[in-house]
Parts: structure tokens; sequence; C-alpha cells
């Protein structure tokens, strides 16, 4: 099977989707995309714009996973509005690959992104905390876990089971922003299961 991974990271979601699929990972930032390569050798890292690549080449894949950037729609942007930081414009390219995929995609898809600040524009299901945009239902899951976001650095690799890669040092923040490789799992495997039928 032919999957697309965007706005890879480190690979917190891909972690246990094991390595017998054709993995494509795009990832911008090249440091980060090479720490991705050491923990999944066999994958193809494309350094590169996620969303860019997405309308480039989503009719190569069976399964895409997308985790835009969440800063401009996560609900800590009201607090740091209120601690004096500029407010922006939400990063519309959320919706826009949502669109894409669920018109124009015939494999299956997940986008997954932070629960917002707003009343979502695209209503998506919701577990452990993460909001996912899918065209397969999900198990809606309440927070099992304490959030990983205020975990010191140590814990969080313990954790996530994604510490250093050695002669590679990366900041807590990579490891704030992964999906943790449990969930990464179930959401990937729901896509295929046989009691699942298409939502849209």
């Amino acid at each position: 099977m032919k999957i697309l991974n965007l706005y890879a990271g480190i690979g917190g979601n891909r972690k246990l989707w094991g390595d017998e699929h054709d993995i494509t990972a795009v990832e911008i930032d090249p440091k980060i995309a090479a720490i991705y390569q050491d923990f999944f050798p066999n994958d193809e890292v494309v350094v590169g714009d996620a969303h860019a690549y997405l309308l480039e080449h989503f009719k190569e894949f069976d399964f895409i996973w997308s985790s835009p950037p969440c800063p401009t729609h996560s609900r800590m942007r009201t607090l740091k509005v209120a601690q004096g930081c500029n407010v922006v414009y939400p990063d519309m390219a959320l919706y826009q690959e949502i669109l894409l995929l669920k018109y124009w995609f015939k494999g299956k898809w997940a986008v997954e992104n932070v629960i917002t600040y707003y009343e979502p524009l695209i209503t998506p299901q919701i577990s452990n905390n993460h909001y996912f945009w899918t065209n397969y239902p999900i198990n809606k899951k309440k927070n099992e876990k304490r959030g990983i976001r205020g975990q010191d650095f140590e814990h969080l690799k313990k954790r996530l089971d994604m510490g250093y890669i050695e002669g590679k040092t990366f900041e807590k923040k990579v490891l704030r922003n992964c999906v943790e490789p449990e969930l990464g799992k179930e959401i990937f495997e729901f896509a295929f299961s046989k009691k699942q039928e298409v939502l849209f």
C-alpha cells in the first residue's frame, strides 16, 4: 500500500504503522526530516512544502495522513492574544486539504489537528483531544492520558519512545508536536477495518 505522511515531523503518528508499506513522508525542516529518516530508513523522505506536495501527488497514494500546523487554530491562541501577541488569520490550508481529499481523493484519508478556539468550519470527529477529519469512522474517545504538551523532555522521550538519534538533537517542541504513536496506529487501522463504512 502506498501511504503519504504529510507534515511528518519526526514521525510520532507513523511509528507503529509497521514497515510493510511504501511510505512517503514530507517535512519542510531539513533537520527534522533527517531525524525522521533515521527513525524510518525505509521511508522516502521529501524535504519540501507538504501542502504543495499534496496537490501535486495525491492521486498516487492509497492512504493519506495530514497534520497541518496547528498554532493559528489552537485554543492557546486566545491566551497568546490576551498576553499581548498579535491577532493572526487562521491558516486556511487546513480546510483546503480537507476539501481536496473529501471531493477528489479516492483512497482513505485522515487530517489531524488540535481542538480549535473557534467552531470548526467542517465538523470533525474527536479522539483523545485531537480533531480528525476522515472519510471513515473512528473510535471517539475522551483523552485517556495526560496531555503531552506540558511534560518535560525526558518524560516525553520515554512516553513516545522517540529519544535522541546519535549525533542529532532536537527541541522539546518537536516531541510535543508528535501525535502519540498509539493514537496514530489506531486511526490508521480504522481506515482499513472491514467493519467500517465510508462516511462521505
